[in-house]
């Protein structure tokens, strides 16, 4: 939102994140240059990573993660586990994790 409580204009907040970037000399040695979207693909998995790192219920977390990224279905933002190595190691423990529980609990 603009200060004027206005939506943004994706080509205008794009340019000016370019000529940022240009100006700031971020990028310049990578293969591509910086994004916008690629900011928003670092947030939604720092977010994902601090969840499992801090043991909490990523699952009942995610709706609320979907609805600020502005999806319309969580399973749009599953996308994320996969696209960070160490997010899909963190989410596989847990699920191993979960079923030895499981088999554990059914033993007994």
């Amino acid at each position: 939102m603009s200060l004027t409580g206005n939506r943004l204009c994706y080509q205008v907040v794009q340019s000016v994140f370019r000529e940022l970037v240009d100006t700031a000399g971020i990028g310049v040695d990578a293969p591509a240059a910086p994004r916008l979207h690629d900011l928003r693909h670092t947030f939604a998995v720092r977010v994902l990573l601090d969840w499992y790192r801090a043991g909490a219920d990523v699952q009942a977390k995610i709706p609320s993660l979907s609805t600020y990224l502005g999806h319309r279905e969580p399973s749009s933002t599953y996308w994320y586990l996969s696209a960070a190595p160490e997010l899909l190691a963190l989410a596989a423990s847990r699920q191993d994790t979960a079923w030895s529980a499981a088999r554990s609990r059914g033993r007994s």
